[in-house]
Parts: structure tokens; sequence; C-alpha cells
């Protein structure tokens, strides 16, 4: 087997800036593993080496190889499957797990756990550490995650989550008073812990990406607000950095400064609805995740 994956992407009009950050996005790395291939030469567009700090524009051809990691299967794992067809399938990830491994070798991942029910979701991702998953959620984010057990298949969902025609909505404890709908706009720029950026030429620039999000109040209490939150984008901690930005962090946010209510022991975020076009036939299919028995302990806690 190559001991490296060959990935070739076309620069979209809003994926345009900065080489780095449209490597790290379009592969689901870090900023970090972006610059440190662009340096190793295992980055190219339109057939020359790049170098670091080059933008791309719209159109041009990137290909990039990175180091293929092996996913380990492990069959043993929980998996809740939501839904489950030849083509892919829907899960609801614990708070706590990892999307997919970061280092060859890793287990304890969602990822693991899905190409140890399905073995074929390791090869429909272009990376097989992926297995198969179509988007990413943070590791102490719960809810609803969909996966491909085949390639076209994952191209298809990649796709749409490119072209911004998936539901994602997420249920979310902020901390504070809140009254809405309002609707938040702010870019996003940083490495690890992010920030909202209020320059729309950071933007241009590639320093920063387009985010929206949607907030919805559901219900209030004395200290906190549950939210809905509905983004059409999908930037890194997106939800985390804008209601922190509002000045209501996430319940139990350690990064962006979310206090915890009692008995609350972890972040307060779940990926609570989510819909998308089949890649075979279609049809659109929208599906829905109740909150955790943990957290609706918190809330119920908070109502007294």
């Amino acid at each position: 087997m190559d001991e490296f994956v060959d990935h070739r992407l076309e620069v979209s009009a809003e994926a345009a800036g900065r080489l780095d950050r449209f490597v790290a996005s379009s592969l689901g790395r870090s900023r970090r593993f972006a610059m440190d291939a662009i340096e190793r030469g295992l980055v190219a567009v339109d057939g020359r080496r790049a170098r670091k700090g080059d933008l791309v524009r719209t159109g041009q051809q990137v290909s990039v190889r990175v180091p293929r990691l092996e996913l380990v299967p492990q069959p043993e794992l929980p998996l809740e499957v939501v839904y489950e067809d030849a083509s892919v399938v829907v899960v609801s990830k614990p708070s706590g797990v990892p999307t997919h491994p970061l280092r060859a070798g890793e287990r304890g991942t969602l990822a693991n756990a899905l190409a140890g029910r399905w073995p074929e979701c390791a090869s429909a991702s272009r990376d097989p550490r992926e297995g198969g998953v179509a988007h990413r959620l943070d590791t102490p984010t719960s809810g609803l995650v969909v996966a491909a057990r085949d390639r076209a298949s994952w191209e298809s969902l990649r796709r749409q989550f490119s072209e911004r025609t998936v539901r994602k909505e997420y249920l979310a404890l902020a901390s504070g008073r809140l009254s809405g709908p309002v609707m938040v706009d702010t870019p996003i720029a940083g490495q690890g812990r992010m920030r909202a950026v209020e320059d729309e030429g950071l933007v241009e620039s590639g320093e920063a990406r387009e985010a929206h999000t949607r907030v919805v109040v559901e219900r209030a209490f004395d200290r906190w607000t549950l939210v809905r939150c509905v983004i059409t984008t999908g930037v890194m901690h997106q939800i985390r950095v804008h209601l922190a930005h509002l000045g209501c962090p996430v319940a139990g946010d350690d990064r962006y400064g979310g206090p915890s209510p009692e008995g609350l022991e972890r972040l307060f975020l779940h990926s609570a609805a989510l819909g998308f076009d089949h890649p075979v036939t279609g049809e659109r299919l929208e599906f829905e995740s109740p909150l955790p028995s943990d957290l609706a302990a918190c809330l119920a806690n908070l109502a007294g």
C-alpha cells in the first residue's frame, strides 16, 4: 500500500485566500499540519510546488500528498445508530469521543467504531482515518453525525456541506440572558483558540473565515438561555465563538469562558438536527436528536 494519500482539490470562490487555510479546511487538519506539508514540498498549485504564504484563487487546482494513516477498526466500541442504508449511516456521537483519529494508531474515536461496524467506511473518505465521516463535531459536542459507506456517497455529502445545503441545528445553553432571534455574521480567525473579528477585509485576505449563525431562543432561565443555533457555514468552534462574541458563552466551555451551572460536567452543545439529500436517491432526509440525559437533567435542575 502507498505510504501517501493524494488529494486533488479545486478552490471555490468562498475558499479563495491563504493556501495553508484552504488545505487545512479542505482536509480537516490543523493550520500547522498544512504549513508543514507546504514546507515539505507536499503541496502544489496548478502543478507548481507551493510556497509558504501563497494565496489561491477561484478555480485553481491544489494537490496535496499526506502520509497515510491507517484506521484501527474497533467493533467493540458502542455505537448509537440513528439511520442506516447501503450508502450512508447517521449516528449520535457521545460527548468526550473524538470524531476521528489525529495520530496513527489512535483508538477510541467515532471513526474507529464506524470502521468496526462497517469496514467499507474506511475507504469511503479520501483519508482512511476519517472513517467515511462527512463532517466533524468537537470532542465535547454530542449529537448527529453522517458518514458514507462508499466514495461516491462521501463526495456527494462533502459537496452538500460545501454548497451549504445541509441543515445543521444545535442546542446550546448560553450563559446570561439572550433575546432573539439574532443573526451573527462576524468572521472567525485564529488557530486552536478561535476569535471573532469585525474586519471583513480579513476574509478577503484569507486571514479569517466567513461564518453565519442564527440564534433562536428556546427557553429562558434566570441566568441562562437555551438556544437553537442554525449554521450554514462550518468554521471550527463557530457556535462557541459566536455565543462568546455575544457575551453569552456556552455553558461548560472552559476555552471560551463559559461558566457551568451546578451539576453540568461538560460542554452544553448538542447537534440536534441534521438534514441532507440522499447521495443516491436524492430524497431529502431529516433527522432530529433529543438532548442526552445529562443535558436534559441540567435543564430540569435549572427549572427547579
